[in-house]
């Protein structure tokens, strides 16, 4: 048997002491009551039913619920202390079993006590009382223990629900990771094709130029073919990344200078946004870092669109010379302070980190003092 907590212990003490409570009143009642005082058994007897029964309930009340509760009430007949046990058993098996399963006990308890009451001569008033005192007993146990038992039911529902929201979450957000890294490799084997294609196009031009000595000649050959074997083996490996692998042209990535295109596209889609481009020479920005920032204004673009519909956007691109590329976009808050509760997890930022932390930049986000809700990006770039 696994060993049982503090917890289950205190619970297996307050049952015992609630039988014992119940049993020592009734015990009490038949011992000062002339009418049943010399039947009652002697004190010594219902003193060992009720140790039996106080030793089994800790012992059954878990495993064999139907069994103790069975048990408890043929105490329950031969000594008046076992009616405690058996209130207890009857608790008991209300919170562990259905409905019907504890009504089916009670009542057969119950009409077992009415057979032998009236074998045994009992009638009239007392007879009646009796029985009804012992059904409203079984009753209000039964209903106690149902009610505990739907409220743990709730409980464990409850718990059930939030361990599976977070593990959908968690689902979410590795599915958003994973799918920004199969469009990373996508956009890396686009570069790396092209520009194995450029070595390979270079060494054979060197290989078939007349002029050039044949140990030259043949270090060109061997490079031609290694970059051909390269980029073979690496259209094997990223191809199945691909959304369809039977288109297999090569778009280009779009870099920093296509970043007018999509501002006027998000213009078109009636966003108001203003572009304030701080760089002197775009082209001249590393075609890598250029493509990771506009990935980053197109999906702030996207957030401000779904969470402040209609609210004006500041996009902010700034070179800063020996130090980095940083990108800000600042859009004010829905009314009420906090953004739209949206459908969505929060997979587009997580993209956006794993794009920034492959070139080890930073990303920050989140709402500002001044009401407005700010993603900046610091990339660095090549010195």
């Amino acid at each position: 048997m696994p060993r049982r907590s503090l917890r289950e212990w205190t619970r297996d003490l307050a049952l015992v002491a609630f039988g014992t409570a119940v049993a020592g009143f009734f015990i009490v009642v038949t011992r000062t009551d002339p009418s049943v005082r010399q039947d009652a058994p002697p004190l010594w007897f219902e003193t060992a039913v009720c140790a039996l029964l106080a030793a089994l309930t800790p012992t059954l009340r878990r495993r064999a619920p139907v069994a103790l509760a069975v048990t408890c009430q043929a105490g329950s007949i031969v000594a008046a202390g076992g009616v405690g046990f058996s209130a207890a058993a009857v608790l008991n098996l209300a919170v562990r079993r259905s409905w019907r399963v504890s009504i089916t006990v009670a009542s057969v308890h119950l009409l077992l006590i009415a057979v032998i009451w009236t074998l045994a001569g009992e009638s009239g008033r007392d007879y009646w009382e009796g029985l009804v005192t012992i059904a409203l007993l079984h009753t209000t146990l039964v209903t106690v223990g149902l009610l505990v038992r739907s409220q743990r039911q709730l409980l464990l529902a409850a718990q059930e629900r939030a361990r599976q929201a977070e593990e959908r979450q968690r689902l979410r957000i590795e599915e958003a990771r994973h799918h920004e890294r199969e469009r990373l490799a996508r956009e890396m084997h686009d570069v790396l094709a092209h520009r194995i294609s450029l070595l390979a196009l270079h060494a054979g031009a060197l290989e078939y130029r007349g002029n050039l000595p044949e140990e030259e000649m043949r270090l060109a050959r061997a490079i031609r073919q290694c970059a051909h074997d390269a980029l073979e083996d690496l259209r094997e490996v990223i191809g199945m990344l691909r959304d369809d692998p039977a288109h297999g042209g090569e778009r280009p990535q779009p870099t920093l200078t296509d970043l007018p295109d999509l501002i006027e596209q998000s213009r078109q889609a009636g966003t108001r946004v203003t572009l304030e481009e701080r760089v002197p020479d775009p082209p001249s920005i590393p075609a890598r870092i250029g493509r990771h920032a506009y990935r980053i204004v197109q999906e702030a673009l996207t957030n401000a669109r779904k969470h402040a519909p209609g609210a004006p956007v500041r996009v902010t691109v700034t070179e800063i010379p020996g130090d980095g590329l940083t990108i800000e976009v600042a859009n004010p808050l829905p009314a009420g302070g906090a953004p739209a509760a949206l459908p969505g997890a929060g997979a587009g930022l997580i993209g956006l980190r794993e794009r920034v932390d492959i070139v080890g930049g930073r990303l920050e986000h989140g709402p500002t003092p001044e009401g407005d809700f700010r993603l900046y990006a610091w990339l660095p770039l090549p010195q």
